[in-house]
């Protein structure tokens, strides 16, 4: 059998079941270590994080809820039907059209109602079935030999293809083909676009298997996803945060509508306060919660207005764009967290960024030296030093 594990929060790899009746292996329950950082993130306070937040209404079960919170997986298959058996939660059927030996690679993050996965043949296949039910997926080509067809309709490698609830996958590769792509609910999806920006995405991307988007809007896609995996490889018990993983959905959400093109009169009429009124509203609303990680979302659905309006109006009144005066704010929670704290493990300090949605550490500490003039690590180290010195 082809090699396949289940990476868990506390980086074991636990031996996996085979189930005949799915053919797909299945794993041990948590250990104590995974219970661990289950218990030390129970006291986070915060319901949503992230650069913006999801709307506030009741979500629907998530499709990968779990314990732990989530699962990776990375396999090579020899096969075409056993690569078809990877997707959790799809159903599918491959034929393989080409002559030669198969060789797949799949590999897929699965948290709440989240699906991001990779997957790699070396074959042309015909791909066909359903995707899991109330989903919306997106996928973007990152290695490609020729064209194919998806939906009946020719795809290369700028293109961004999706595939809506309950729509027949149909799925032509070409001879080599490595595609990105995330499933998410559609809902969720639609009722965030109706709440920030006053769209309807669902009726925009209607009767589309690609989105009519220009080349550099799928490169900024799939720059994303590609970021995130390589996140989540190196730190995957990130997603052990609620928060994180909220603030993961989000950054789909946004990249989603930045880089889908509105669809004529499909913003829905809004007429906004006095740009100064309203910033004084955004900021209000900011001091009113200062002890909580404020987002860009929170703002819209709170005061009534699309990002677009909220983005104009800082801009004018104080030539400074409202993301990246709550990036600020946040940095500036986690400076003061990380004051207040006795812990002086490094640890400590990715547990904090990612408890206010920061899962890209490195940019995290780029941008925290920048603000601060020196390292999250540095500000543990001085605090603990200025705290001994106080005892002496």
């Amino acid at each position: 059998m082809p090699s396949f594990a289940v990476l868990y929060a506390d980086h074991s790899l636990r031996p996996t079941q085979h189930d005949k009746r799915t053919g797909k292996h299945r794993c041990h329950r948590s250990s104590p270590g995974q219970q661990f950082w289950k218990r030390l993130f129970t006291s986070a306070t915060a319901e949503l994080v992230g650069d913006r937040a999801m709307s506030t209404q009741a979500m629907p079960d998530h499709p990968f809820a779990t314990d732990p919170a989530y699962s990776y997986t990375a396999r090579q298959t020899p096969d075409a039907d056993e690569h078809a058996a990877c997707l959790t939660n799809w159903q599918q059927n491959y034929v393989q059209l080409t002559a030669g030996v198969f060789r797949g690679e799949f590999e897929e993050f699965c948290f709440d109602d989240v699906q991001l996965f990779r997957e790699g043949l070396n074959q042309c296949v015909h791909q066909s079935g359903l995707a899991w039910a109330g989903s919306r997926t997106f996928g973007v080509p990152i290695a490609i030999e020729g064209g194919g067809w998806f939906g009946g309709e020719h795809y290369d490698a700028s293109s961004l293809l999706t595939l809506a609830n309950g729509q027949e996958l149909n799925f032509r590769t070409p001879p080599r083909l490595e595609i990105l792509a995330c499933a998410t609910n559609a809902d969720a999806l639609n009722r965030h676009a109706r709440e920030v920006e006053h769209r309807d995405l669902e009726a925009e991307l209607a009767g589309h298997s690609l989105v009519p988007c220009p080349p550099a809007a799928t490169r900024a896609f799939t720059a994303l996803l590609s970021t995130m995996f390589a996140s989540l490889r190196a730190t995957p018990e990130m997603l052990n945060h609620p928060q994180l993983r909220k603030a993961l959905q989000q950054a789909i959400f946004n990249a989603l509508l930045d880089i889908i093109p509105p669809a004529p009169g499909s913003a829905a009429p809004c007429v906004p306060p006095a740009r100064q009124l309203l910033v004084k509203r955004a900021r209000d609303y900011m001091e009113a919660h200062i002890d909580q990680p404020i987002t860009i979302a929170e703002l819209c659905i709170a005061l009534g207005v699309s990002r677009r309006t909220l983005q104009y109006s800082f801009q004018e009144v104080l030539n400074l764009n409202p993301i990246k005066y709550l990036r600020t704010l946040r940095l500036n929670g986690v400076r003061r967290t990380l004051r207040h704290s006795s812990d002086t493990e490094g640890s400590l300090i990715a547990d904090v960024a990612a408890r206010w949605g920061f899962w890209h550490l490195s940019h995290f500490a780029a941008e925290y030296k920048a603000l601060f003039g020196e390292l999250p690590s540095e500000t543990l180290r001085n605090q603990a030093l200025s705290d001994q010195e106080k005892k002496i």
